[in-house]
C-alpha cells in the first residue's frame, strides 16, 4: 500500500515526474489530517492477515508532511497493532532531511528510499527545485544524514535517455556515495501529458524525448551488469539482478513489474481515496476510499482482480511465445504502446532491451544459481 500524504505536492520540479500532475485531481490543500492517518492505520492493520504489516509512505515528497505527522503514525501503529511487526517505508528526494529527521528514522527504524539519478550532470538537469536550481547537493547533504545516524537506506535512479548513455559513470557515481543497494527505474513518459483517459494509448512514437528506448535501457542494464560482476557482488546489491536471480532459481518475482499479475501494490491519497495503483490514479481506476468502504474489500475485489488479471490476459502471442516470458511477463503494463511487425499490439515498450539484457546475463545467473545450491559463495569468486 503506496500511502501519499501529502499527495502530488512536491519542493522539487523534477522533469520526468508523473505524479505532481496528480495535484489536478485534488485542487487546495493537499496534506492528509490526522484524523485520516489514524483510520488509514487502523484500517491497514485490521485488514493485513500477516502478523507482519508494512507501510510505505511516498508522494510527492512525503517529508513536507513533518516528523510529527510520522510520530503520531508510529503512536497509532503502536496502539492499534500491539503484537504485530509493524514497518515503514519512506521515498524521498532527501532535501529536507536533517539531523532530527536522522534520529527519528533510526529510532523506529524506517527503510528510506532517496532519489539519486547520478553526478551533477545528469542529476541536475533532471531534478531541479521550483527555481530551476539543481538538488544534488542537498540530496547528498540529505543521505549523509541517512548514514551519520546509521538508517536502512536504498537509491532509487531513475534511467532516461540522458543517463542511459553513460552507464558506468552513473554506476560507480552511486557505489562511490556509499550506496549498496540500488534501484534502477526506466523512463517511459508519453507525450500527450497526464489525462483521466489512460485507455487512449499513443503510439510508441508519442513517447517524449526524455524516455529511455529500449535499445538503450538494455545496454544500460548489460553494461552496469558487467561493472557490477567484477567486483561488487555480494556486496552491492541491485534490485533488478537480485530479483532476476531469485526467477533463475525458480521462485516467484518479488517485483510487480515482473510478476505474472499485478494489482497488490494499491495508491492511497490523502484523502483516503484508493486507486490501483500508483500509476494508474486515474478516475476509471479509483477503486473507493478508506472511510467508507474496508481495505480488504477494495484490494480482494472483482475491480481490483480484474485490474490484476488482466496483465496476464492481454499478454500479446508475441510475449506469450518468448523463451523470456518467465523473466518480464510482460513488464509493467503502463508500458504496453509498441506494435510488432505484424500489426499486433500491446508489446512492451521496453522488451527488446529486456530481450538483450536476459541473452546477456543468462550464462552468468545459470552459474550462479549451480554455485548456490552447491552451497558455493558467490563473493569473490567472478
Amino acid at each position: 500500500m503506496l500511502a501519499k500524504p501529502a499527495g502530488g505536492s512536491c519542493n522539487l520540479d523534477c522533469s520526468y515526474c508523473f505524479y505532481t500532475k496528480k495535484t489536478a485531481l485534488y485542487p487546495g490543500p493537499r496534506r492528509m489530517t490526522v484524523a485520516a492517518l489514524e483510520r488509514f492505520v487502523q484500517a491497514m492493520i485490521e485488514a493485513t492477515p500477516t502478523r507482519e504489516v508494512a507501510f510505505a509512505w511516498q508522494g510527492g515528497e512525503p517529508t513536507l508532511m513533518g516528523i510529527d505527522f510520522y510520530a503520531r503514525a508510529v503512536e497509532f501503529q503502536q496502539h492499534y497493532g500491539p503484537g504485530r511487526v509493524i514497518t515503514n517505508a519512506l521515498q524521498t528526494n532527501g532535501t529536507l532531511l536533517d539531523d532530527d529527521w536522522g534520529r527519528f528514522l533510526a529510532r523506529h527504524k524506517f527503510l528510506v528510499g532517496i532519489s539519486i539519478d547520478g553526478p551533477r550532470e545528469v542529476h541536475d538537469d533532471q531534478r531541479c527545485d521550483r527555481r530551476g536550481l539543481g538538488s544534488l547537493d542537498r540530496v547528498l547533504q540529505g543521505l549523509k544524514v541517512l548514514q551519520r545516524h546509521q538508517v536502512d537506506y536504498n537509491v532509487l535512479t531513475v534511467v532516461s535517455a540522458l543517463n542511459a548513455a553513460y552507464p558506468e559513470v552513473v554506476y560507480r557515481f552511486l557505489r562511490k556515495t556509499g550506496a549498496r543497494h540500488l534501484q534502477f527505474i526506466p523512463l517511459v513518459e508519453r507525450a500527450v501529458g497526464d489525462c483521466d483517459d489512460i485507455d487512449a494509448l499513443p503510439d510508441e512514437a508519442r513517447l517524449t524525448r526524455r524516455s529511455v528506448s529500449a535499445a538503450a535501457y538494455g545496454e544500460f542494464l548489460c553494461r552496469v551488469f558487467d561493472e557490477w560482476l567484477k567486483r561488487d557482488v555480494g556486496r552491492v546489491f541491485v534490485r533488478d539482478f537480485e530479483d532476476m536471480l531469485n526467477l533463475w532459481m525458480g521462485h516467484p518475482a518479488t517485483v510487480c513489474v515482473r510478476s505474472a499479475e499485478c494489482g497488490r501494490a494499491l495508491a492511497v491519497e490523502h484523502n483516503g481515496d484508493m486507486y490501483s495503483c500508483d500509476h494508474y490514479v486515474y478516475r476509471d481506476h479509483r477503486i473507493g476510499n478508506f472511510w467508507r468502504d474496508p481495505i480488504a474489500v477494495m484490494v480482494d475485489g472483482e475491480p481490483q482482480r480484474a485490474f490484476g488479471r488482466a496483465k496476464r490476459e492481454t499478454l500479446p502471442q508475441k510475449c506469450r511465445e518468448c523463451r523470456w516470458l518467465f523473466a518480464c511477463q510482460g513488464g509493467c503494463p503502463k508500458h504496453r504502446m509498441a506494435r510488432r511487425a505484424t500489426g499486433e499490439r500491446g508489446l512492451n515498450h521496453l522488451c527488446a532491451g529486456w530481450q538483450r539484457f536476459c541473452e546477456h546475463a543468462d550464462p552468468t545467473l545459470r552459474w550462479m544459481v549451480g554455485e548456490l545450491r552447491a552451497g558455493r559463495p558467490l563473493v569473490g569468486r567472478r
